[in-house]
């Protein structure tokens, strides 16, 4: 038994296996159940080969064997430390909506009246100011004529001075009747809801005889601007068409009473001025042959242009500088009505007829609803100066 042992101890220190072991024990015929020891030592441990020194004796060299062959290892488990939980970043609440008043204009529209207004078939532009910019905010423009939708836009709201926001919307109403343009911004996270509407009338540019509209006050108003006397009567009336037969000459477009498109133009841009020769003859007329217009000045300013009938090539109208040594109010016999002589039996008067052309006797005729307001105008001692200037004169006769 102790050779057997021996034997075993022997191969175990050789080879560090303990499969070996148990089969050499096998092989020796002992039994194929293993000692309770070993049988604990081959399940609770884990065996390791280490080189120790012989034994000094069998007995030891035994011991020394098996104590030497074996080695048990504990290891703990170990609890792992938890990972803390980050706390998160409260997300910064968005600022409010910002409120932001809306103002809406259209610079280039006519007044007349105290009425916005257009021309059927022009364009007009309708701005808006928003009191505080956001970028990258837009509004809807909405068009109607006569509660009829004809245009509808997106426009962009840009930058404008002082932190402001601006827009510009161009339309262009195609006939008459009521136009309204509607601005509305729709609340977003960054700017608040707006909405505001404009209202501009739009106008035809026709009108006959005895018409009347905000058309009529509109071409009554602007020829009074450029100083050529017209009564504000409201009425497309025989006053307005002889204005309207100044203002070609004094565009040196011949006479007509027809209110043409590019004379139209012309009275609406402000076009047209009475060129005034004696400024320094205080409050004093100007009569131009050429032209066939007489002006009341005071200095250099014009205060009125009233079409005049000169005389005809047989009896010329008298050319000079002369004052007013007579004035006769009313009717005089031949026809003449609110007169004020300046030389001899030459005056400035009404008269029926006063033609667009030089038709007089010498006189010059004004139109006989013009005849009183340049006679009230009119003092004794004021300068009349008659002249030709036919060098800036197209008209025909």
């Amino acid at each position: 038994m102790r050779r057997h042992l021996i034997s075993s101890a022997a191969v175990i220190a050789a080879t560090g296996s303990l499969g070996l072991f148990a089969a050499s024990a096998l092989a020796d015929g002992s039994s194929g159940a293993l000692a309770p020891g070993s049988a604990a030592a081959v399940t609770q441990t884990a065996t390791v080969t280490t080189n120790a020194p012989p034994a000094p004796n069998a007995a030891s060299a035994t011991t020394a064997g098996t104590t030497s062959a074996t080695t048990t290892t504990t290891t703990t488990p170990t609890t792992p430390t938890p990972t803390p939980t980050p706390t998160p970043t409260p997300k910064p609440k968005p600022a409010p909506a910002v409120t932001a008043k809306l103002t809406l204009s259209s610079p280039d529209a006519l007044v007349v009246k105290k009425n916005k207004a257009v021309l059927q078939g022009r364009y007009v532009k309708v701005t808006g100011s928003v009191s505080h910019y956001v970028a990258g905010q837009f509004v809807r423009v909405t068009a109607t004529l006569n509660k009829k939708k004809f245009r509808s836009d997106r426009l962009r709201i840009k930058p404008g001075t002082h932190g402001t926001g601006r827009f510009t919307a161009t339309i262009k109403p195609k006939a008459a009747g009521i136009l309204r343009v509607q601005v509305t911004h729709k609340r977003t996270a960054e700017l608040k809801g707006f909405s505001k509407v404009i209202g501009i009338t739009s106008m035809s540019p026709n009108a006959n005889y005895g018409a009347t509209g905000l058309f009529v006050d509109l071409v009554q108003q602007k020829l009074a601007a450029l100083h050529i006397y017209i009564p504000q009567t409201g009425v497309w009336d025989s006053g307005t068409q002889w204005a309207i037969d100044a203002y070609h000459r004094l565009l040196n477009r011949g006479y007509s009473t027809v209110l043409d498109p590019a004379t139209l133009n012309d009275l609406l841009a402000g076009k047209g001025s009475f060129p005034v020769r004696y400024p320094k003859q205080g409050r004093h007329v100007e009569g131009n042959l050429g032209k066939q217009l007489a002006a009341l000045i005071d200095g250099s300013k014009v205060y009125w242009i009233f079409p005049i009938s000169s005389g005809k090539p047989s009896t010329p109208t008298i050319l000079g500088s002369f004052q007013i040594y007579n004035r006769v109010p009313g009717y005089l016999p031949d026809g003449m009505y609110f007169s004020d002589f300046f030389i001899r039996g030459y005056a400035l008067h009404g008269y029926d007829p006063s033609p667009d052309y030089p038709a007089s006797h010498g006189c010059m005729r004004l139109p006989i609803q013009d005849a009183i307001p340049a006679f009230n105008w009119l003092q004794i001692g004021d300068w009349v100066d008659v002249y030709q200037d036919s060098g800036n004169y197209s008209g025909t006769t």
